[in-house]
């Protein structure tokens, strides 16, 4: 089992967009493999490279006994939306209202280079749409109205994990949906 450090929200990593996956080789599948190993012990419901500390285009998910992967992902949105609580393992214990897409279609490869399709509504729709944000540099509470932005901001300030140096994230006593995206 490789699990690896999970960065926290005030990480520069999780503000720069990722880097295309250019090769898919040996390195790749072990931060596959470290991304579900990861995000399956946290426990979460998805988890991208730049929470790893790695600026790459890739993320995994484990939605309703779905778990996969997605490299270089690109998403078709629906117009219809949902809103719901939405938690991240990078913002450990706080969840907050965030609307989002009700449908996602995410295209792209996986660890071996062959296209994906991964289609999803409601909690993997959010997933999917939550994972790819932070391959762009954006964080969950970006998406929220500028009030609810300022309290989860002084939540998140608030938080006892929040300045901390060292970016290991375990058990969060609140998740959404019984896990943190």
């Amino acid at each position: 089992m490789a699990v690896k450090p999970i960065r926290l929200f005030g990480d520069p990593v999780l503000r720069t967009p990722a880097e295309p996956v250019k090769d898919f080789d040996k390195e790749l599948r072990q931060l596959v493999k470290d991304l579900t190993d990861t995000m399956i012990d946290a426990p979460g419901a998805g988890l991208a490279a730049p929470q790893l500390g790695v600026s790459l285009r890739v993320f995994t998910y484990y939605v309703d006994d779905r778990l996969g992967h997605v490299v270089n992902p690109t998403l078709d949105l629906s117009e219809e939306q949902q809103d719901g609580e939405e938690g991240c393992l990078s913002l450990p214990g706080l969840s907050f209202p965030t609307p989002r897409a009700y449908r996602a279609v995410a295209k792209g490869f996986n660890m071996h280079g062959e296209p994906i399709t991964l289609e999803g509504t409601d909690l993997l729709a959010r997933c999917v749409q939550h994972e790819t944000d932070h391959l762009d540099g954006i964080i969950f509470i970006d998406r929220m109205d500028p009030e609810q932005r300022k309290a989860a901001m002084k939540a998140i300030r608030e938080a006892e994990w929040f300045g901390d140096p060292v970016p290991v994230v375990k058990e969060s006593p609140h998740r959404t949906f019984g896990k943190a995206l």
